[in-house]
């Protein structure tokens, strides 16, 4: 299962928020994609990930945004 949580034009702390709550609501091996254009996303989403026990799977720099592919692993 997949999902796609665009959090383009939100600042730091919301893209990592918005995360989350995808995260809460999904089953284990879900696959999200996070779109942000935040660059504070770059070292938020990754941290965001060791703290919960997700996995980032990639960073794809999509030129005006980042895709971030994250593995909910629980």
């Amino acid at each position: 299962m997949s999902r796609t949580v665009d959090a383009r034009g939100s600042r730091c702390p919301h893209p990592v928020i918005a995360l989350a709550r995808a995260a809460v609501a999904a089953e284990p091996q879900t696959v999200i994609e996070l779109l942000a254009d935040d660059p504070v996303s770059l070292t938020d989403v990754p941290a965001w990930c060791r703290m919960r026990g997700a996995r980032l799977q990639g960073t794809v720099d999509e030129g005006d945004h980042w895709r971030f592919v994250v593995v909910i692993e629980r």
